[in-house]
C-alpha cells in the first residue's frame, strides 16, 4: 500500500468505538475467520505448530474460566514471562478477557526485577515458562504473588492445561470497554528504575489505526491471506504489543514466530524457507544482516522491512535496499506511545531518518527550554505529544508524583530529541539527557555514533558528553572495533577526520577510547547513563 500523507493528516478522526477491546475483536475474527492460521510457530529444533483464529480463542476462554476458578479478575495484576510460544496470545488475551491487567516482563530479566515489578504493581499471579521458574521461586515469599501458574510444567506444578483442562471454550466475562486498563508495561530503565506504565484497550486500538497502516503498510484493503508477518520481538517488551498484538492480531493477520536466538544466517534462511513478507526487526539484526551474511545468496519474498527499537544506522540501510530490494523503513515511539514518527510507505526515504509524524497523534518538536515548538529547519528540540491524544498512556501506575511531572502540563515530553529539516522529516539526536553542550553547541549524540559507524574500523559507538575545562565539555566516543582492527593513536586521528568530514566539524569527537562492549539495558539499549557517569569519575570536578 501506499499512504497520500497530507490528505491523511488532514482528514484523520479517531472516532474510537466505546466497547473497543482486543478479546472482542479475537472473537469477531474467529466467527469471521476461524480457520485462518493465526500463528505460525516455529522451534529451533525445527519443529512447527499452528494456531488458528478459533483455537487463540477458544484457548483464550478456557484460561479466562480457568482464571476465575482461582480468584483472578477485574482490576488484578497479572504478571507473564515466558519465551515466544505458541500459546502467548491465548495466554495474553486470557488475562484480559477477565478485565485483569497483563504485566509482561521479558525472560531477560532477573529475580530481582521480578521482585521489584511485582511489589510496585501488587500482581497476584504470574504465568511463567517452566525454564524460567527458577527466577519466580526464589522470591515469591517476599512479593503479593499467590498464583504461579507454570506454562509447560510438569507435574509437581500447577500448569496452563490445569487451568484451561475441562474448562468451557465459551465465557461470559466483565463487559470490557475501551476506557479500562489493559496492561502496565514496565521501561527499559535507561535512565533509572524501571516505570510502570498503564495503558487502557484504546492503546490497541489505535495500534490498529496507526501502526498498521502508516508503518507495517497494512490496512483493511490489504489480502491478509497473501501476508506473513514476522516480528523478532519477545513476549515482554512493548514492541509485543506494538506489533504482534497491536497490528498483527488485531487486524487479523497470520505471523510467524520462531523461539530461536538471533543468528542472521539463520534468520534469513527461516524468511526464504517460511515465506516472510513483512519482517519487523532491530537495527542490530539489521546491521548483522548486511555485515556478517551474504545477502546476496537469499530468494527473499519480503515486500516491508522495519525498524524499531533505537535509530538505524546509513550503512546497512542501503545494503538492504541493494542486496534484497527493500530498504528498512525506521519507525519511532516508545512503551508509552504508539508509533509518533514513521517512514511511512510509499515516502521518499531519507537516509538517517525516522520519517514524518504519523498522522492523528500531534508528535512535534518542542523547544528544549520551554513549550514553544520548534519552527526552524535544523533545530533540536524534544519529541512531543498533547496530552489529550488517545495514543499515548495514561500515566503511571500508581505513580502520582510521575504522572504530576511528565503530564501536568500541555503536553507528554518524550525525553527524545530531533530535529526538523525543510521537508518536515525528524532526524533522532538522542535522549535529552544526552545533548552535548559544548563551548555554547548544542550536539546530539546519534548524528555523531552514525558519522562514527559508517567507518569500516567501527562496529559500534557511543557518544556522551565528557567535562572539559575551557570548554564546559567536549563530544567523547566509546567505540567498539570490528574485528580486524586495533585501537592506536593513527587510527583515532583517522576517525576524527571521518567524522569532521561526514558532519559539521565542530561535533567530531575530541575524545575517543576504544572498548570490548558498550552497557547496555536487557532490551539492548545503550546505557549512556552509565558512560557519563565514568566520564565525571575522570574528568569531572
Amino acid at each position: 500500500m501506499s499512504v497520500d500523507y497530507q490528505r491523511d493528516r488532514d482528514n484523520f478522526e479517531w472516532n474510537i468505538p466505546e466497547g473497543y477491546n482486543i478479546p472482542s475483536v479475537v472473537e469477531s475474527h474467529a466467527k469471521e475467520f476461524g480457520q485462518r492460521v493465526a500463528v505460525r510457530f516455529l522451534s529451533e529444533s525445527g519443529s512447527h505448530e499452528t494456531r488458528t483464529y478459533n483455537e487463540i480463542r477458544d484457548q483464550m476462554n478456557r484460561f479466562a474460566n480457568g482464571l476465575e476458578e482461582f480468584g483472578i479478575g477485574e482490576g488484578d495484576r497479572v504478571m507473564h514471562l515466558f519465551p515466544r510460544h505458541p500459546d502467548a496470545f491465548a495466554v495474553q488475551l486470557g488475562i484480559l478477557a477477565t478485565g485483569s491487567l497483563v504485566v509482561p516482563c521479558s525472560s531477560m530479566l532477573r529475580a530481582n526485577d521480578i521482585e521489584f515489578r511485582a511489589n510496585d504493581c501488587e500482581a497476584t499471579a504470574i504465568v511463567v515458562h517452566e525454564s524460567l521458574t527458577e527466577m519466580v521461586e526464589p522470591v515469591v515469599d517476599d512479593t503479593p504473588l499467590e498464583t504461579v501458574i507454570v506454562l509447560d510444567g510438569g507435574d509437581d506444578s500447577l500448569t496452563f492445561q490445569d487451568v484451561t483442562d475441562d474448562q468451557s471454550a465459551d465465557y461470559d466475562g466483565p463487559e470490557l470497554r475501551a476506557s479500562m486498563p489493559v496492561s502496565i508495561n514496565y521501561t527499559s530503565g535507561t535512565t533509572g528504575k524501571p516505570k510502570p506504565v498503564l495503558h487502557k484497550h484504546r492503546w490497541l486500538h489505535c495500534f490498529s489505526r496507526i501502526n498498521a497502516p502508516y508503518w507495517w503498510g497494512v490496512d483493511e484493503e490489504t489480502d491478509l491471506e497473501d501476508e506473513l508477518l514476522w516480528a523478532t520481538t519477545g513476549t515482554g517488551w512493548a514492541k509485543w504489543f506494538w506489533s504482534p498484538v497491536g497490528v498483527g492480531i488485531t487486524m487479523g493477520a497470520t505471523q510467524l514466530i520462531y523461539d530461536g536466538e538471533f543468528d542472521p544466517e539463520t534468520f534469513l534462511e527461516i524468511m526464504e524457507e517460511e515465506g516472510v513478507t513483512k519482517l519487523c526487526a532491530v537495527p542490530t539484526q539489521y546491521r548483522m544482516f548486511a555485515n556478517e551474511a551474504d545477502l546476496s545468496e537469499y530468494d527473499l519474498a519480503v515486500n516491508d522491512l522495519l525498524s524499531a527499537g533505537e535509530p538505524l544506522n546509513v550503512e546497512p540501510i542501503e545494503q538492504m535496499r541493494e542486496h534484497v530490494g527493500v530498504a528498512p523503513r525506521d519507525g519511532y515511539g516508545q512503551t508509552e506511545t504508539v508509533a509518533l514518527v514513521t517512514n511511512y510507505p510509499g515516502i521518499e526515504t531519507k537516509p538517517g531518518s525516522m520519517g514524518k509524524p504519523t498522522p492523528g497523534v500531534g508528535a512535534t518538536l518542542l523547544d528544549l527550554d520551554d513549550e514553544e515548538e520548534i519552527e526552524e529547519a535544523g533545530e533540536i528540540g524534544e519529541i512531543a505529544v498533547p496530552i489529550d491524544s488517545p495514543a499515548i498512556f495514561d500515566g503511571y501506575f500508581e505513580k502520582p508524583h510521575l504522572d504530576e511531572r511528565k503530564l501536568s502540563g500541555e503536553y507528554y515530553r518524550t525525553g527524545d530529541l530531533a530535529r526538523v529539516d525543510e521537508d518536515g522529516f525528524f532526524f533522532f539526536e538522542g535522549r535529552a539527557d544526552d545533548v552535548i553542550i559544548s563551548s555554547g553547541y548544542r550536539i546530539g549524540p546519534f548524528e555523531v555514533e552514525d558519522a562514527l559507524v559508517s567507518h569500516e574500523a567501527v562496529a559500534e559507538a557511543a557518544v556522551v558528553e565528557s567535562p572539559h575545562d575551557e570548554r564546559g565539555a567536549v563530544v567523547k566516543a566509546y567505540i567498539v572495533l570490528s574485528t580486524e582492527f586495533e585501537g592506536s593513536e593513527a587510527l583515532t586521528e583517522t576517525l576524527q577526520e571521518h567524522a569532521k568530514n561526514e558532519t559539521a566539524p565542530y561535533k567530531y569527537p575530541r575524545r575517543i577510547e576504544y572498548v570490548e562492549e558498550l552497557p547496555k539495558t536487557s532490551s539492548g539499549k545503550i546505557q549512556r547513563v552509565k558512560l557519563r557517569e565514568r566520564e565525571q569519575q575522570q574528568f569531572g570536578e
